[in-house]
């Protein structure tokens, strides 16, 4: 069974076609915001703003946090089972 959090989180994802953009780049394997935005002709910022909110929603982790620029993110577990049931 699903929990409350799961619905939440992706009812939460599927409002954006940003942060639906993201979770499906990061499958592939971990990428820079720009790399992300390059690939899907976004703007880095709308990139940047979403990768931060489903950073607090644990959907997404940042594998060198303490880099100021080229931040690395990869897909959470969590991330991968809202990614798997929009597929």
């Amino acid at each position: 069974m699903q929990t409350k959090d799961y619905w939440d989180n992706y009812g939460y994802v599927l409002a954006s076609k940003y942060r639906k953009i993201i979770l499906k780049a990061l499958l592939e394997k971990p990428k820079t915001p720009t790399q992300i935005a390059n690939e899907s002709g976004c703007n880095v910022s709308h990139i940047s703003r979403s990768i931060s909110e489903l950073e607090k929603r644990n959907l997404l982790k940042c594998l060198n946090p303490y880099r100021r620029k080229g931040r690395i993110y990869s897909i959470t577990e969590e991330g991968l089972k809202i990614v798997s049931k929009m597929q």
